[in-house]
């Protein structure tokens, strides 16, 4: 099967539970025999984008349509220059990694006392959280002004007895009121398929 076929979404697929698991399987295909993070989540940002524009009883072209969905990667995990002059990579920023949709913030800053926004909010505290309306949430970084809500998923690695946040899978919507529980029981179990098929 072509890698673009995996975006198709079968006529029985009704429900969100339904559609994030059929997700879910499409991706694991996608991820099979794959461990480059920057891969992985590139494709990952990408079916995500396409199957919920596909999806038009919740999601598709109107005036619901997720308009966002990518990630945010510590910047200390991202690889290091080859070629040209070395720079450190900051471990202060969650800087921008694959994602569909509009051009967005470059890096978005962690630092206690500097932390701004949604995705910072779910890094730091390393749970999702689910924001029905962006205007109203407190220091919301608006990287596109059409965007009305928002979810976030912490990315969480179980090493060596502890718990590692990675950064963060972030989806915007142009509804209030875009995501709800089911999306966010479909979507962290994506973010931990991303995270435990990859390499870091």
């Amino acid at each position: 099967m072509p890698h673009a076929d995996s975006v198709y979404l079968p006529g029985y697929i009704q429900t969100k539970t339904e559609f994030w698991d059929h997700v879910h399987l499409q991706l694991q295909a996608l991820l099979e025999d794959q461990r480059y993070w920057v891969s992985n989540l590139s494709n990952a940002a990408s079916l995500i984008y396409s199957s919920l524009s596909a999806f038009s009883k919740y999601f598709g072209d109107s005036e619901r349509a997720v308009n966002w969905a990518g990630f945010y990667v510590r910047g200390d995990l991202f690889p290091r220059p080859r070629i040209c002059k070395e720079s450190p990579l900051p471990d202060d920023k969650l800087l921008l990694g694959p994602f569909c949709g509009k051009p967005a913030c470059q890096f978005i800053p962690v630092a206690p006392g500097k932390e701004r926004g949604v995705c910072s909010a779910a890094y730091l505290k390393g749970e999702t959280l689910l924001v029905p309306d962006v205007e109203a949430y407190p220091g919301h970084i608006a990287c596109d002004g059409e965007t009305k809500s928002e979810i976030v998923c912490p990315l969480l690695l179980e090493h060596e007895g502890s718990t590692m946040v990675l950064g963060v899978l972030d989806l915007d919507c142009l509804a209030l009121n875009g995501f709800d529980e089911e999306d966010k029981a479909g979507l962290e179990k994506i973010a931990k398929l991303v995270v435990n098929s990859s390499d870091w």
